[in-house]
């Protein structure tokens, strides 16, 4: 499996995002190579970061590329970031599983930052807010294996959320095969991050998804037939993304490794509700 070993800037965190909140906007948006594409939202001229899903947050990507991994960081808690607390985070899972996130918590070190900005989206019929970054060192191996199978999965789930892509892509293949419904949503944003080997990684993880009637096929659909919202932004980044970084490679949407994805994630919705879903990318 590739790695994502492009995904530092001085040593710690990623590289900047896409600005993806202009999501949405009516007409023609224009990619880098500045052809017009229909139905889909793409960000020129720099490909500004996003940081708190706020117009006037914007960091442009030369600016944050110039950046160490604590002053990014700490940029992505200026106003419009929300900053989580240790019960925010139980708050990233179902209530049931409460007492199995706080024992996580409890081993898991001092965050150099708080994690902030979290995501709202529903899990069955519970709401859940699950944090857009968190900023804690990985634990020891030792310290993992501990763990029971359950606490495990919610340390994957929350460390795929780190600021270190390199950090969240290991975590990202822990849970990627996983049915389980509360760590769906963990891995349908990834999917609409800029990490190419990122999408890899879901890819071979989702096995299952092409199967009608499969575990995953089941959980994904449930999940984004409760989530329209969440997964049209989500189709909206990964064209971005695309335009932004990789139309280079893959000059046309359909020959992206995203692309196959999420008309996966689609077809599993229209298996859950019995009626065409809509989409917000690209014609292949």
């Amino acid at each position: 499996m590739a790695r994502a070993d492009a995904l530092r800037v001085d040593g710690e965190v990623e590289a900047p995002a896409t600005f993806d909140d202009v999501a949405g906007l009516p007409g023609e948006a224009v990619g880098l190579v500045g052809q017009p594409l229909k139905n889909a939202v793409v960000v020129a001229k720099g490909c500004p970061a996003m940081l708190g899903g706020k117009a006037d947050n914007l960091l442009s990507a030369e600016a944050g590329a110039r950046m160490s991994g604590p002053a990014y960081a700490s940029a992505m808690q200026q106003p419009g970031s929300i900053a989580m607390t240790d019960d925010d985070l139980v708050a990233a899972f179902p209530h049931q599983l409460a007492g199995e996130v706080r024992a996580v918590l409890a081993v898991m070190p001092e965050a150099r930052i708080a994690p902030v900005s979290p995501f709202s989206v529903y899990v069955g019929d519970e709401a859940v807010a699950i944090p857009y970054r968190i900023y804690q060192d990985e634990l020891p191996d030792d310290v993992v294996r501990a763990l029971t199978g359950v606490q495990q999965a919610i340390l994957h789930c929350l460390y795929s959320r780190h600021s270190d892509g390199l950090v969240r892509q290991r975590h990202l293949e822990q849970i990627a095969s996983s049915d389980e419904p509360w760590a769906v949503p963990f891995v349908v944003q990834l999917a609409g991050e800029y990490v190419l080997e990122i999408l890899e990684s879901i890819q071979h993880g989702l096995a299952g998804l092409p199967s009608k009637g499969s575990a995953q096929r089941l959980a994904y659909g449930d999940f984004i037939a409760r989530n329209a919202g969440f997964f049209a932004r989500t189709e909206r980044r990964v064209v971005s993304y695309w335009s932004c970084y990789y139309r280079w490679k893959f000059p046309v949407f359909g020959t992206y490794p995203g692309c196959h994805l999420l008309g996966l994630l689609r077809a599993a919705a229209i298996d859950r509700t019995g009626r065409a879903w809509p989409r917000h990318t690209p014609l292949d």
